[in-house]
């Protein structure tokens, strides 16, 4: 299963739903991938795809310092799943595939 792409994703946090996109892309067998929220711009690290779970780690500085952990399951063009920072509680993660070309949020 390919999970290239650019995917729109939504966070509902504690404080809100915080909207995403994520970029992925396959080089020689290895995912690499960046997200965009908040006006920052930051790369995914520990990215795995194991049958349809895919699994990464990222830091973010806005709304505040924190490293997530996300753990989504990718059905076709969508995925669902959570989104893990420290001790915080899970935050429900949605997304979808992007078709054709659009603006980033």
């Amino acid at each position: 299963m390919s999970v290239e792409g650019t995917w729109k994703l939504s966070v509902s946090t504690p404080i809100g739903k915080i909207k995403a996109v994520v970029e992925l892309r396959e080089q020689d067998g290895t995912l690499t991938g960046v997200a965009h929220a908040a006006g920052e711009k930051t790369p995914l690290g520990d990215i795995t795809l194991d049958g349809d779970r895919l699994t990464w780690k990222q830091a973010v500085t806005k709304p505040m310092r924190l490293n997530l952990a996300f753990d989504v399951t990718v059905d076709g063009d969508t995925l669902q799943g959570t989104s893990k920072a420290g001790r915080l509680p899970s935050s429900k993660v949605t997304g979808e595939r992007q078709t054709a070309p659009e603006h980033q949020a």
